[in-house]
């Protein structure tokens, strides 16, 4: 039991990190051709990145900012819930806070992430042609379906 809440807390705390770097970098849409990348913040093209982005839909790009800040935050949140429950909560009981924060986030990532990939997918929403997607969206994917798993794994887990 020790080595599975130890995993779930390594899990946990690397989603985290995970979420802090796909929103922070901006390397959400690459583009071969003008070697340029475009985030959440800014636009870089040769070396040098300015505040002026290059998509079409102001609105949908500030909702996809603050649900993933969001993210992140009741990721931390239901991190600390963890750590608080699991040296005060009598044995028996289940983690249903830090779940139920847990899910919170992850459906933060999924409202995100679908607004950013219904604009911009393909590099429909930007001024690029020929690009792909970076390691900052696919990251948060990633960070999607592990904080489902570990949303579920604090709500069916007991402590002992």
């Amino acid at each position: 039991m020790l080595v599975l809440l130890a995993g779930i807390f390594v899990v946990h705390i690397a989603t985290v990190i995970m979420l802090f770097v796909s929103t922070i970098a901006n390397v959400w849409v690459v583009s071969d051709v003008t070697r340029a990348s475009v985030g959440l913040w800014k636009n870089c093209t040769n070396g040098g990145c300015d505040d002026v982005l290059s998509y079409a839909s102001e609105d949908a790009l500030k909702a996809v900012q603050a649900f993933m800040i969001l993210s992140i935050i009741f990721s931390v949140i239901s991190l600390v819930v963890f750590v608080f429950q699991l040296f005060t909560m009598e044995k028996g009981n289940r983690f249903f806070l830090s779940g139920a924060t847990m899910l919170v986030c992850w459906l933060c990532i999924m409202v995100g992430v679908s607004i950013y990939t219904h604009h911009y997918a393909g590099g429909y929403g930007t001024n690029y042609g020929n690009s792909h997607h970076g390691y900052s969206f696919i990251l948060t994917w990633i960070c999607f379906c592990s904080s489902f798993i570990i949303g579920v794994l604090y709500l069916v887990l007991r402590k002992k």
